[in-house]
């Protein structure tokens, strides 16, 4: 094991007074602002708008961050936050909408711009001290804004500006409290991340203590206290998240972990034999391995609507889970690898936002009867932080870095009915399409590969015969977060390789396309 994870290196020093919070307004940049906090090594939580002044205190966050939002301030019913946050002392930063509602708060005036600012814009900055310390003159940043601060109260100070905004940025003389109009948390503002670092750490004072080897001696032993002597069950599925929740348990209390593979029939080329390698050549413990192919293809005969083959897997995942559970004697705990996107977006965090997105299938989708009590060891992380989990724990690179798997498996990317042949059909196509992106050095570039069997049958020529096969479509996407995605500009000489490969070695397959839309208005997976 990596030696900073050493049981003796272990310490309750940290940083539960180095956090900061972000009052989600509704903006769809919210989770980006706290990966971006999170780049400094300072941890942060997204929480409501609304949360009382009560319960910041109690938190004691070093800072707080206001988010965008789509609202206007000035308008009924608009989301706000008890003024009195900004009174506490402790330095606030509003982006946006967060911005114009502390200057609304504070005695300033915010207005429909009569220059709307949406995409990059040049900004002029007037103070090179405090948020913009270190910074040129002028930089790019990313506006995305209708209205804006007209007036400020006597008592702030603007910043910087652009051409049509006047206050960019400002700051209150007397309190710690600062506004940007611009994005500083996307790409688009080259110099977004040097603004939100001088706020979090010449500020607000962190010391950008928060790392992954920090975090992984913590939750270990925190699991050690939790579970003391008692057996925990983990559903192992082979990809990352699942991967690292086994990796950290079985640091943590060894042979008192159990793992559980259901082997649906709708995994990967070779996938199921990979985990059983890889896990036992990385871990030594009790491993359960679930022969259901039958069972899940038998549930999916006939089908061909896609929540309806989720929810039939689903329920069948859940009754041989369920099974093979009960064979595991004492065993009082689930461990899931329920992320901090699941928890925001289900609505099941303690003081986060109130909206739920989606039900998650590890958020609360689990039936109460199977009776263990959950234990969730990355809810605090985002995708991106597993993988640097995974890392420190010394996992090896080809898990870590694998593309995500959709909990449905091939099932979702079978459209129409889901059959052996036409799932083994699927197989072998999206082997290659993976072979190719990896021998072309390009895996790592990009986030996600795969191939899509369509229920589409066109007319083909091969050799001198006519045919009438089937049509698989080639999808792969660049992304940060999965929440939006570009498709992948992958050379021409690849996908002609994966085309002339995919038709000449895979039985039925006569034409292949490439998908070339983006995540919105499409979604990464066909179904």
């Amino acid at each position: 094991m990596n030696e900073t994870l050493n049981d003796s290196d272990f310490s309750s020093h940290a940083i539960a007074d180095q956090h900061v919070l972000i009052l989600d307004f509704g903006s769809q940049y919210a989770q980006l602002i706290a990966r971006r906090v999170r780049e400094q090594h300072v941890y942060c939580e997204i929480v409501r708008h609304d949360i009382s002044v009560e319960r910041v205190l109690e938190r004691a966050p070093r800072g707080l961050i206001l988010s965008g939002g789509p609202s206007s301030v000035y308008e009924g019913g608009a989301p706000k936050c008890d003024p009195k946050l900004f009174e506490l002392g402790i330095p606030v930063l509003g982006i946006c909408y967060g911005m114009q509602l502390a200057c609304h708060a504070l005695g300033g005036e915010v207005q429909h711009a009569p220059a709307r600012e949406y995409g990059r814009a040049r900004c002029h900055i007037d103070a090179h001290d405090g948020l913009f310390a270190g910074m040129p003159d002028e930089t790019d940043v990313w506006m995305s804004h209708g209205d804006q601060v007209a007036k400020v109260s006597a008592e702030f100070e603007a910043l910087a500006r652009t051409d049509t905004c006047p206050f960019a940025a400002v700051r209150h003389r007397r309190l710690p409290v600062f506004g940007l109009q611009f994005h500083p948390e996307v790409t688009h503002s080259p110099l977004g991340n040097v603004v939100i670092r001088n706020f979090l750490i010449d500020i607000c004072g962190c010391d950008g203590l928060w790392k992954m080897g920090n975090f992984a001696r913590q939750t270990i032993e925190r699991v050690r206290q939790q579970v003391g002597d008692e057996r925990v069950i983990c559903g192992l599925s082979g990809g990352v998240d699942s991967s690292v929740v086994a990796a950290l348990l079985y640091r943590a209390i060894g042979s008192q972990l159990s793992c559980i593979l259901v082997d649906n029939g709708l995994l990967r080329k070779d996938e199921q034999e990979l985990v059983i390698t890889e896990f036992t050549r990385h871990f030594r413990t009790d491993l359960h391995v679930v022969r259901a192919e039958e069972k899940f293809l038998g549930a999916l005969a006939g089908v061909t609507e896609p929540q309806e083959k989720r929810r039939r897997i689903g329920h069948a995942f859940i009754e041989c889970f369920q099974e093979e559970a009960a064979k595991i004697k004492g065993a009082k705990f689930l461990a899931q690898g329920t992320l901090y996107p699941d928890v925001i977006e289900s609505g099941a965090a303690v003081d986060g936002p109130a909206a739920t997105i989606k039900l998650h299938h590890n958020v609360g989708g689990l039936p109460e009867e199977l009776g263990f009590e959950l234990i969730e060891p990355l809810r605090d992380l985002f995708k991106d932080e597993v993988r640097q989990l995974g890392l420190e724990l010394e996992l090896p690179e080809e898990i870590v870095w694998r593309h995500p798997f959709p909990g449905p498996g091939l099932a979702v990317r079978c459209l129409g009915e889901v059959t052996r042949p036409r799932l083994d059909t699927l197989r072998e196509a999206d082997d290659i399409v993976v072979s190719e992106i990896k021998s072309a050095g390009l895996y790592r570039a990009t986030s996600q590969a795969f191939a899509v069997l369509l229920p589409i049958q066109s007319v083909g020529v091969m050799g001198d015969a006519r045919t009438y096969e089937s049509t698989l479509a080639v999808r792969c996407v660049d992304t940060d977060d999965f929440m939006t995605a570009d498709w992948s500009r992958l050379p021409q000489d690849l996908l002609a390789r994966m085309s002339t490969r995919i038709i000449n070695e895979v039985p039925g397959v006569n034409r292949v396309v490439y998908d070339i839309s983006s995540k919105p208005p499409a979604t990464i997976e066909w179904e």
